[in-house]
């Protein structure tokens, strides 16, 4: 299970017993959760009106920054495309996998210095996170040119003999070339078609020689007179046989060549600096939008709860089979918090009232997915 629920209640005598009720309640007794304290340090508190309007703010960033999170995972696995089993283990954040950064979580006072107001921290986060956002944008989009190019160059050397290039079939052997009266043609002759049926045309010099066969179809060479050009084409079309527009040209064949080359080489010199990048990138991102869930609950705990700063914050792994039970301990609780929270259905359509996009409990409450990989960018 990778959902977590990060909520906080007040601190009772003193907070260690606030933890101990809800161990007693949601572990000891039942095993509804797998619960660890959520740390988190003594931020300024700033004035109410800003806590208000903070409130909003990180709400917006909480999903901004998601939603970078998830971007970054997903490209992670386009780019290891058929190596998508080792996404997860790319997935880290400051070198640990997700759920033991979450569980033991601490706050990275470098990073996001506590002496520092809580608007100055969320803007911090905002603009490492647009920088990411960017990057990634830009990043990405020199990648998918370049891996989109090499697609296109593969798929003109791939495919039927009707359609796909011909540079890496042909040589220069099989063609009459430089001659005034003489012209050598590429013919595809479907296999269910039998070959006794042969175009015998007055002009035609050398009759077809086999040159490349796939499931389908086979490539066959025919040289004949110029003159003769539009009456094989017409006998090719009645016998069902299909003359493939092509004349050999070694520089152009060559070019084409070189430039998948080149294209495979560039390929693969970006992909281990990209790599490397949306590892660094997606540790920075899930670093921050922790960090902004902290600061979520820190704000709304004391807009809640009030001053001084008194509560305790809880991070807990439900045990899926039991999760409706653990949301029915919870409210049994903590109900003394709020009664309104406890006639409040997310499900009720009240006018005036969005509650059908938010969930509100009376403690508070704010959930974690690492379940990164089911976004589509």
């Amino acid at each position: 299970m990778t959902e977590f629920w990060l909520i906080s209640a007040p601190g009772e005598k003193t907070c260690q017993q606030t933890w101990d009720k809800l161990m007693v309640a949601t572990t000891r007794a039942n095993n509804l959760s797998d619960n660890n304290k959520f740390n988190i340090p003594d931020l300024k508190v700033g004035t109410l009106d800003v806590l208000v309007g903070l409130s909003d703010e990180l709400a917006k960033l909480d999903t901004f920054v998601e939603s970078v999170v998830k971007k970054v995972a997903q490209y992670m696995a386009d780019v290891l495309e058929d190596s998508r089993d080792k996404v997860q283990e790319n997935l880290l954040a400051n070198g640990v996998d997700l759920v033991t950064y979450i569980t033991r979580f601490q706050w990275d006072m470098a990073k996001y210095p506590i002496k520092q107001s809580l608007k100055n921290i969320s803007e911090i986060i905002s603009k490492q996170a647009a920088q990411i956002d960017n990057d990634l944008k830009a990043r990405a989009s020199a990648y998918n040119n370049l891996k989109g190019n090499l697609q296109n160059l593969e798929r003109k050397n791939a495919g039927s003999l009707l359609t796909r290039s011909l540079a890496d079939i042909v040589k220069k052997e099989d063609f009459v070339l430089d001659s005034e009266y003489l012209i050598t043609m590429l013919v595809v002759v479907p296999k269910q078609v039998h070959l006794h049926q042969y175009l015998y045309i007055q002009y035609v010099v050398r009759i077809f020689m086999l040159l490349f066969e796939d499931h389908d179809s086979g490539l066959f060479s025919v040289t004949l007179f110029r003159k003769a050009i539009d009456d094989f084409k017409h006998k090719a079309r009645e016998n069902k046989f299909t003359v493939r527009d092509f004349q050999y040209n070694e520089e152009e064949m060559k070019a084409d060549k070189e430039e998948m080359t080149r294209l495979s080489t560039d390929k693969k010199k970006q992909f281990g600096p990209l790599v490397r990048w949306l590892k660094v990138n997606f540790s920075e991102a899930f670093i921050a939008w922790i960090h902004i869930k902290a600061l979520r609950v820190f704000v709304e705990s004391v807009l809640r709860y009030g001053l001084p700063v008194n509560f305790q914050a809880m991070l807990l792994q439900p045990n899926k089979k039991n999760m409706k039970k653990l949301r029915e301990v919870l409210s049994e609780l903590y109900k003394h918090l709020d009664s309104s929270a406890a006639i409040i259905d997310a499900t009720m359509d009240i006018p005036g009232l969005n509650l059908s996009q938010q969930e509100y409990y009376p403690y508070v409450y704010y959930k974690i997915d690492c379940n990164l990989l089911d976004f589509k960018v």
